[in-house]
């Protein structure tokens, strides 16, 4: 797996780095739970707009798992998440043949179907990497912070916000690929986080859009 292993090589200050600031993330939003466990909190709540509260995910901010679901894998922790994956997945094929880096691989004997099959699988690593960091980081925080989570929901929850984040930087690869465009492939996956998002937020705030959710993936 030569293609995987450079991408990983490559990539591991990066992968390094962005793990460093979605921990960080958690480490500074996770521990101002308990002291916002408030009726004061409550009210500041009660008094924003319903639409609005449904759109960012509050409506369960006073519990520990709706803090976590708002805070990190609900709102700053997907967005950081899908700028990593498409950034990535937009650079490994669109990106490389941009720089006149892909030609010089397929030259040395690797074939296409295995370049862009390792370059899949390197990306689904990085991705699966930044799922273990949160995943470890609120599990560490889990009792200090008070949030009373269940662990196996927490696998459960990771699980689907690595999948999410995958489905955004596979599409920045696929498009890159098939453009050669580095800027197509973040088109393409940050267009199909911002959808998914405004879908959802859309099924949210009316009854009769409740279908939207179907489409979503950040409803998947």
């Amino acid at each position: 797996l030569p293609v995987l292993r450079r991408w990983m090589a490559e990539g591991r200050r990066s992968l390094l780095g962005w793990s460093a600031g979605v921990a960080g993330v958690e480490v500074l939003y996770l521990p101002l739970f308990p002291s916002m466990q408030s009726p004061e909190l409550a009210e500041l709540v009660a008094s924003l707009p319903p639409e609005l509260v449904r759109t960012l995910g509050y409506g369960d901010i006073t519990s520990g798992a709706g803090y976590t679901q708002a805070t990190i894998f609900g709102l700053i922790g997907f967005v950081l998440l899908t700028i990593a994956g498409v950034s990535w997945g937009a650079a490994f094929i669109g990106g490389a043949e941009e720089s006149g880096r892909l030609e010089l691989t397929l030259s040395h004997g690797v074939g296409r179907v295995q370049y862009a099959l390792e370059s899949a699988g390197a990306l689904a690593a990085r991705i699966a990497g930044l799922g273990v960091v949160v995943f470890v980081v609120v599990a560490a925080l889990n009792g200090p912070c008070q949030l009373e989570l269940d662990l196996g929901n927490l696998l459960a929850v990771t699980a689907a916000w690595v999948c999410l984040g995958l489905l955004s930087a596979t599409a920045a690869l696929a498009v890159g690929a098939v453009s050669g465009r580095r800027s197509w492939g973040v088109g393409a996956g940050a267009g199909i986080a911002v959808v998914g998002y405004v879908l959802q937020a859309l099924a949210n705030n009316s009854e009769s859009l409740d279908w939207l959710r179907r489409l979503s993936p950040y409803d998947w």
